[in-house]
């Protein structure tokens, strides 16, 4: 037992030394073992919930074929991000992550601006995560009471945008008190959730083609080769919007790069938690999607129309009963309030202040939690502009994600550094797999924009482009504004107990001691 305590206070104390190299002091406790780990990425992608939550983008895009090809095709691109970003994660294992790498390896000249830009995509994207999260939770607990009282192709139970609005509301209020329990706590909630996720995903892969009545069973050319466009736009661009999907449902794995400085052994655990959260969650993902494919049935305009296909869906199979048991493990399925505590520790966030607190008795950020909760109750008036506004949620998390993402892997190679790759290397291959990341993310970004069906009006509009777009606008004309605009404050990612900025590049040796090397 001594031994073993030994070596994982040696770990801890490693862990804390690559921090301060990489000018931070430690201020997490380090509880989150490298499994646990695993589960914050995985118990975010969760499958099954997470699939029933963006089935309606891949339906009416190509039905079974869009569901299964696009899945397989969108899940190799991921990974190749994936990839790229672990490399980075190896390197500077903290909890800034994203913004704090474009700082270190941009160009002098543009990094404070990167650095900005980056903080600021990925808190609307982490937000715009949490928000889609529960807007999803919020359809699923009224597909649960449908599935009790009515029929699911009645509208559900004639809810308005209060009601709507209510739930999700109650959903946020609750997921919020979650993330303010004390990191042990939520730390060995992980294990649970891993297994959980686990269990249902393989649950339904097996249990949904043997409950399946023959009427509701389709041929493997229906499932896999009958291409069903009913987006209205041209089939080749409905199969890449179907991408949506598997993007938003596999696409949050930086969520383990936020609690980097709450994990053991992080340079080596964060990025395989990448690696293995994302190949796992694009196989096991594809499984539950060729599941679904041969047992919808034939009828996809009407799963098109549903309220929730994936119900419909498990109602046809299992009945009204089965279905209801199912789907409470469906609805019971940390990151964003970490990465806006790393932002606002740099004074970049308004009230950064107020948010820059750790709270004395949990350990926990909880004033960032509340601003997170805040941002996506605010998120969620989108109700009120129609139901393809609020969907515009999935879509506007993985625009502004991406556009956080792709940022630093571009200066990895263009900023003039002298970046030095932690325990997880691609070696040769990191400028050839980062050169398709990018491109592939700058192509998502813009298909993104677009509405899931041409000639709509204003009701019926994406309005990522006006969230995402809008945000990056204001928080550029903050950065410019005259005597009190960020140009004239922000350095960077600062030591938390210095007025100075950090100075340090990610140019750290990584072995039993470890080196700083100043610019």
């Amino acid at each position: 037992m001594i031994p073993k305590l030994r070596r994982r206070q040696a770990v801890h104390q490693a862990d804390e030394a690559l921090l301060a190299a990489l000018g931070y002091k430690q201020e997490f406790r380090r509880e989150f073992t490298p499994l646990e780990v695993f589960g914050i990425a995985f118990s975010i992608i969760g499958l099954v919930p997470s699939i029933s939550s963006v089935l309606f983008y891949a339906i009416p895009n190509g039905g079974g074929p869009a569901m299964v090809w696009g899945w397989l095709v969108a899940s190799i691109f991921i990974l190749l991000v994936g990839l790229s970003m672990a490399e980075l994660a190896s390197a500077a294992p903290t909890s800034g992550g994203l913004y704090f790498w474009t700082y270190s390896l941009a160009s002098k000249k543009w990094r404070n601006l990167l650095c900005w830009i980056v903080g600021y995509a990925n808190t609307i994207g982490s937000v715009g995560g949490i928000a889609s999260i529960d807007w999803g939770a919020a359809v699923q607990v009224t597909a649960a009471v449908t599935i009790v009282y009515f029929r699911l192709a009645v509208i559900y139970l004639g809810l308005s945008t209060i009601h709507y609005s209510g739930i999700y509301t109650a959903i946020v209020i609750s997921h919020a008190v979650a993330c303010c329990l004390g990191t042990r706590v939520l730390a060995r909630l992980q294990t649970v959730y891993v297994a959980l996720n686990i269990l249902l995903s393989v649950a339904l892969i097996i249990a949904l083609p043997a409950a399946t009545p023959k009427e509701f069973k389709n041929s493997a050319k229906f499932a896999l080769g009958d291409f069903t466009n009913l987006s209205g736009w041209p089939n080749g661009f409905a199969f890449v919007y179907s991408f949506l999907a598997p993007l938003w449902t596999i696409g949050s794995f930086d969520s383990s790069v936020h609690i980097s400085e709450e994990a053991s052994n992080a340079a080596i655990a964060v990025p395989w938690v990448i690696v293995g959260a994302v190949s796992m969650g694009g196989i096991l993902g594809c499984a539950i999607n060729i599941s679904l494919a041969f047992c919808m049935g034939s009828d996809v305009q009407a799963l098109a129309d549903s309220a929730q296909p994936m119900a419909q869906i498990l109602v046809n199979s299992f009945g009204r009963n089965a279905t209801l048991g199912v789907w409470v493990l469906v609805v019971l399925f940390l990151a964003a309030s970490r990465q806006t505590f790393a932002f606002s520790r740099d004074g970049a966030l308004p009230f950064s202040n107020w948010l820059y607190r750790m709270n004395p008795h949990t350990k926990t950020p909880v004033n960032v939690v509340c601003f997170d909760g805040l941002l996506a109750l605010a998120l969620g008036l989108l109700i009120f502009a129609g139901q393809q506004a609020i969907n515009a949620i999935f879509s506007m998390s993985i625009v502004a994600t991406y556009i956080a993402y792709a940022i630093p892997i571009i200066v990895r190679f263009t900023g003039g550094n002298n970046f030095q790759p932690g325990p997880f290397t691609l070696g040769a291959f990191g400028l050839p797999i980062a050169i398709t990341a990018v491109l592939f993310m700058f192509f998502i970004a813009i298909v993104f924009f677009f509405p899931g069906s041409p000639g709509v009006g204003s009701a019926d509009m994406n309005y990522s482009v006006v969230v995402v777009g809008g945000t990056l606008a204001l928080s550029t004309l903050w950065y410019y504004f005259p005597k009190y605009g960020g140009v004239h404050w922000f350095k960077g990612p600062n030591l938390p107990d210095t007025s100075g900025p950090s100075e340090h590049s990610i140019d750290v040796k990584h072995s039993d001691s470890v080196e700083v090397h100043s610019k």
